[in-house]
């Protein structure tokens, strides 16, 4: 591999492990403190991305500036946020909380196959693609290679952003420390008049929009078609494990991990890249069943 393969191999796995991390972040941040596995959250990924495409491609049309794609992708991941991730956790998981984890789990893939065929429903089968964002900041030549700002530059930064401000968020703001007593301690936490039903939706529509968010700002770079988002969910859940669940920055380093190993797959053994992210996590565990970052726990019996 000669020095622009290598930078190449690089560039693709940073922009590819922020997307990644967006997604996988929102699902760590649910698990830590609702203690449910979402595999619904694939689709508010599918759901972020379809919409932003669709959305994006009607504002365009229309005459106005490309540059109004980011904002469009914010409010398309906080809309997605509130109007689905909060119906879903106020009117089905608010009901299965105290459930047994197998039944969560049946529960949240439902959803997940119903949201799945929604999107069948209401945008087809056909590919959206609507590259305006990244068409708009152009290209940037490093060590020879011509790249676009927005994969080298835009998606990194962002990812370190969201790291910056969910971390300040948690521990500097009166929400952030009342979601961290919740999760340390529910019930301590409601003893001392916490309320813990509104910690919980709001955990849960801020993972939602987080992962509403990874699929609007995917939507610039690639297809949008169905089946997007449990190829997601599945990526998602291989970074949450390898890093522990509950564990924010370890989320972050393995997906930059995971993501660096997948784009050297494709450069040296393209035949591999769908299996490297999984032997990572298969290679961790197998040394470190907590995941790299997880603290092991005494089991109650």
């Amino acid at each position: 591999m000669n020095t622009q393969l290598f930078a190449l191999a690089i560039f693709d796995g940073v922009a590819y492990a922020a997307l990644v991390f967006l997604v996988a972040v929102g699902l760590t941040l649910i698990f830590g403190v609702l203690q449910i596995l979402n595999v619904a959250h694939g689709s508010f990924y599918a759901i972020g991305a379809y919409a932003t495409a669709s959305l994006g491609g009607m504002v365009f049309a229309a005459g106005f500036s490309p540059y109004l794609a980011f904002p469009l992708m914010l409010i398309v991941a906080v809309l997605v946020g509130i109007a689905l991730g909060g119906l879903i956790e106020q009117f089905l998981l608010k009901r299965i909380y105290v459930k047994e984890g197998a039944l969560q789990l049946l529960v949240t893939f439902a959803v997940f196959m119903i949201l799945e065929d929604v999107q069948r429903l209401v945008w087809g089968v056909q590919p959206y693609f609507e590259s305006s964002a990244l068409q708009a900041l152009g290209n940037i030549k490093v060590l020879g290679i011509t790249y676009t700002v927005y994969q080298l530059i835009v998606l990194p930064c962002i990812a370190l952003a969201v790291l910056i401000c969910l971390r300040l968020f948690l521990r500097r703001t009166l929400s952030g420390k009342l979601i961290l007593a919740v999760t340390e301690d529910r019930e301590a936490a409601t003893s001392i008049g916490i309320d813990a039903d509104r910690v919980y939706l709001l955990t849960f529509i801020v993972g939602a929009a987080l992962a509403a968010f990874g699929g609007a700002l995917a939507s610039a770079t690639t297809s949008v078609v169905p089946g997007m988002g449990a190829d997601m969910i599945v990526l998602s859940f291989a970074v949450v494990a390898t890093a522990g669940l509950g564990q924010i920055e370890g989320a972050a380093l393995t997906a930059l991990l995971i993501g660096l190993g997948r784009s050297f797959a494709v450069y040296l053994m393209p035949e591999l890249q769908v299996l490297v992210p999984y032997l990572i996590m298969l290679l961790v565990l197998l040394v470190r069943p907590q995941g790299l970052f997880g603290i092991a726990q005494a089991r109650k019996i």
